[in-house]
């Protein structure tokens, strides 16, 4: 008896997590309303019926075979390639903010304070690369392509319609910081200035010198949903938290529109970003 070739490469088995299960039940779906078996199906698409149950119990991201693979034998509609794909961008999001992702893909305003590094929305690939690598533990090749993936589909929104309102205050240190060298600061100055070209986005810099500062506490942001309710978002190291707390967002207001005053207006911080480029 033969057997039909397998193409089991690419990730090993994982703990299982919710999208990878909703994914799995996706094909697992797919394939009964086809009538067949793991085994029936094995020969159709050259995967093992040990990957095909992997992938069905949420254990094992697909291949981009397999999942083309699937889609053509099962003739799904492209609701596999679909889901996929968003597995695909929530996979290089880290799991504490992939609840925020998903509200700030249906946000219709987004103010952002950040004191540590630029915020992702606002990342050109080279600068998102060397940020990537510099994070203990060092990451695979695989997983940096993911979370680049994952960071430059986040980026949809500046431009979609509807426009969600954003609003970016950044401390100067952040970019003075250099971070993946002068190269990749230059790059990280002119996709800022192009995105606070944008007729939605206002950017401001807070100095470096600021002898009064509401923003001392740390980084945090604030989203408007489209049901008009505001949430708030704090994070740290290897954890993040939404925030819902009437009072306490609240007072991640005040101190956002303590920072809207005391950082330098949209003008002055496109000219301070022109003096510092001009400066590398």
């Amino acid at each position: 008896m033969t057997h039909a070739p397998v193409d089991d490469g690419g990730d090993r088995e994982t703990e299982p997590d919710g999208d990878l299960r909703n994914f799995g039940e996706t094909v697992k779906a797919f394939r009964k309303r086809a009538g067949l078996t793991q085994e029936q199906l094995h020969p159709l698409i050259r995967y093992s019926v040990q990957y095909i149950g992997s992938i069905e119990q949420g254990r094992r991201h697909p291949s981009v075979r397999f999942v083309e693979r699937a889609e053509e034998a099962l003739d799904s509609f492209g609701v596999i390639r679909i889901a996929a794909r968003q597995l695909q961008r929530r996979r290089g999001l880290a799991s504490w903010f992939r609840r925020w992702a998903e509200l700030e893909e249906g946000a219709v305003t987004l103010n952002t304070y950040e004191s540590r590094s630029v915020p992702g929305l606002l990342q050109p690939e080279s600068y998102a690369r060397a940020l990537i690598g510099a994070v203990l533990p060092l990451p695979t090749t695989e997983e940096v392509e993911a979370r680049i993936a994952a960071r430059l589909a986040r980026q949809e929104v500046l431009h979609r319609t509807p426009y969600t309102i954003f609003s970016f205050i950044l401390d100067e240190v952040v970019i003075e910081r250099q971070t993946g060298g002068p190269g990749v600061t230059i790059e990280l100055i002119d996709h800022l200035l192009a995105c606070a070209a944008l007729p939605n986005v206002d950017l401001q810099i807070m100095p470096k010198v600021s002898p009064e500062h509401a923003g001392l506490g740390g980084p945090f942001r604030l989203l408007e949903t489209e049901e008009n309710e505001w949430l708030g978002y704090s994070e740290g190291q290897q954890t993040g938290q939404v925030i819902s707390a009437p009072k306490d967002v609240s007072l991640l207001h005040q101190r956002y529109a303590k920072l809207r005053i005391q950082a330098l207006n949209p003008a002055d911080s496109m000219g301070l970003l022109m003096r510092m480029r001009g400066s590398l």
